[in-house]
């Protein structure tokens, strides 16, 4: 059987989960990307493809020359609309088109809840190359979030505390950015989570969460997050009619939302497995074939009833932050151990001499930790212990 997988930049959960598994589902792999030469080690039966992904048109002809495909498959937040496409298309198990693009448009998401009757938050659109100056007669309650409409990991998140700061931010933001919509919505108050799902098509299991603990205002960056095997059923619920509403069904999604006084809001839907390491960890804390089952389920294949997640599982990741511009002079190794049953990987994500700005975003992590076991306090103090004891030097 043949997997069509398309992507961007290499990136660990495709790397180090999706390939091994496809690999130990023996399924051959063609992987379809604007980026040929950064994908060069790849494992047997895979095979790298030069095509443009982001034009589904694109996609699909370089498919239709090829060999037939089994199934079509991204983990790109860029390209979930562009393989659902070309799924449907070729009449192969998809996610419905509809609701990546729903969960990729960041406006779009908001006005379908709000015509769902689930949630309304205040907002205002910018369309790329317009004057930012229509921000300030928007009734907006202060302060409000810009971000990128279709954007990823904190590029260009930024709290604005009254109009002129929004207006101004948005010029910064256009002049790097200029084919980008930009949305301005009200600030969601409350403590930051996520539930990560899988489904079918047909079921949708909950995974588990994170809480997450977030940079100071007002840039927003991830900086720790903590497995929560079981989220609490009234949050559960919230966001499942929500990610209903949406019309999230088939693989995985990784929802960001808050709690305030017991109400969940949703920040974002990322209609693909959490990264960033934590889908490595959660398959960890679980123990399950978690990468297996999400190309299964594109495969067609039924999910079963129970995934048989453990359901004690203690997690942790911590992130290694550059704090200014400079180059890396100190940090350490990539490392496995366990320490009193506690599992523990670091891996640096950058090397020792690169030199780097500053970037306000998840793009300034240079290591990550990840930490599971069964019992939390013990994860804690492994992973304290670690931080504690390593050093991570940017040289201006």
């Amino acid at each position: 059987m043949r997997m069509y997988l398309l992507a961007l930049n290499p990136t660990d959960s495709v790397t180090e989960g999706f390939l091994p598994a496809a690999a130990r589902l023996g399924l051959d792999v063609t992987i379809l990307t604007d980026q040929p030469p950064a994908h060069r080690d790849v494992p047997p039966r895979t095979e790298v493809l030069e095509c443009d992904v982001h034009d589904f048109r694109a996609v699909i002809n370089r498919i239709a020359t090829h060999h037939r495909p089994d199934a079509v498959f991204t983990n790109s937040d860029h390209l979930q609309t562009q393989a659902a496409l070309a799924a449907d298309y070729f009449g192969l198990p998809g996610k419905d088109w509809r609701a990546a693009l729903r969960a990729k448009n960041k406006g779009e998401m908001r006005r379908h809840l709000a015509a769902a009757g689930l949630d309304a938050v205040r907002s205002m659109e910018l369309a790329a190359g317009q004057d930012p100056s229509a921000f300030a007669a928007a009734d907006l309650p202060y302060p409000v979030v810009l971000k990128p409409r279709e954007g990823v990991a904190s590029e260009d998140v930024i709290l604005a505390g009254d109009p002129e700061e929004l207006v101004a931010l948005a010029k910064e933001i256009q002049a790097r950015r200029p084919d980008a919509a930009l949305l301005a919505e009200e600030f969601l108050a409350g403590e930051l989570y996520t539930l990560e799902t899988l489904g079918d098509g047909r079921v949708r299991h909950v995974l588990g969460g994170f809480h997450t603990t977030m940079s100071a205002p007002p840039v927003f960056i991830e900086e720790r997050l903590d497995f929560v095997a079981a989220p609490p059923e009234p949050v559960v619920a919230q966001v499942s009619a929500q990610l209903d509403a949406l019309g999230i069904g088939l693989g995985a999604a990784h929802t960001e939302f808050v709690v305030h006084e017991g109400r969940a809001r949703l920040i974002e839907v990322n209609y693909r497995v959490i990264g960033d390491q934590c889908d490595l960890l959660l398959a960890r804390a679980m123990g399950i074939e978690l990468f297996e089952h999400i190309l299964r389920a594109h495969l067609g294949e039924p999910l079963p009833a129970d995934l048989g997640a453990r359901r004690d599982g203690a997690g942790r990741v911590d992130y290694a932050l550059a704090d200014r511009a400079g180059t890396l002079t100190a940090a350490p190794t990539a490392t496995d151990r366990t320490v009193d049953g506690v599992r523990l990987s670091y891996r640096p994500l950058r090397d020792l001499g690169e030199a780097h700005p500053y970037y306000g975003t998840n793009r300034d992590y240079i290591g990550v930790l990840r930490v599971t076991g069964t019992d939390r306090g013990a994860v804690d103090r492994v992973a304290d212990d670690f931080v504690a004891a390593e050093r991570w030097e940017i040289t201006p």
